[in-house]
């Protein structure tokens, strides 16, 4: 049995919601034993991107003003969204969705701020969590390969996962 079939995810982790209209903000914090700028790179490359994100990018992340086609897994969905802010290797913004790196002594703080639509924050919520593992191990040299969309939801584990999330969420 590989990694990925004897792959679950853990309990959900302290996760904020910020509610107004239709779009909630979902907080993910992760932390990771690596540099900022080694998870920079994970988090704007699109070769890099592919290996763990729930979307395809068109383009690099890391150039201020780029406009990129971002492609969610699953979804057939594609967004056209502008850099918007990109201070290597500290803070990226870009449509929906803010990074935030801090470097800490073990490695990085990762804080994600992602809008979705709030009938599906639970589901965001356990996405990125899983997502955030993939990402942990594609930067460890131990890849699982990208978990997205419905192969995300056909993971022992994701109706648990969402449903902690929604509990925390007050759902």
């Amino acid at each position: 049995m590989g990694d990925l079939e004897q792959y679950i995810p853990g309990p959900a982790s302290a996760a904020q919601v910020r509610k107004g209209g239709d779009k909630w903000t979902l907080i993910l914090v992760r932390e990771l034993r690596h540099s900022p700028e080694k998870v920079w790179e994970a988090i704007t490359h699109p070769a890099h991107l592919r290996e763990w994100a729930p979307f395809v990018s068109d383009g690099d992340l890391g150039t201020p003003g780029s406009t990129v086609n971002l492609t969610w897994v699953g979804t057939g969905k594609t967004t056209e969204a502008t850099v918007t802010r990109a201070d290597a290797p500290y803070l990226l913004e870009f449509g929906d969705i803010r990074w935030e790196l801090e470097a800490v002594d073990d490695g990085t703080r990762l804080t994600l701020w992602h809008q979705i639509d709030r009938r599906f924050i639970s589901w965001g919520a356990a996405g990125w969590h899983i997502a955030f593992d993939v990402l942990d191990r594609f930067l460890s040299g131990n890849p699982l390969g990208r978990i997205a969309g419905a192969d995300a939801m056909k993971l022992a584990g994701w109706q648990r996962l969402t449903a902690e999330y929604a509990k925390q969420f007050g759902g």
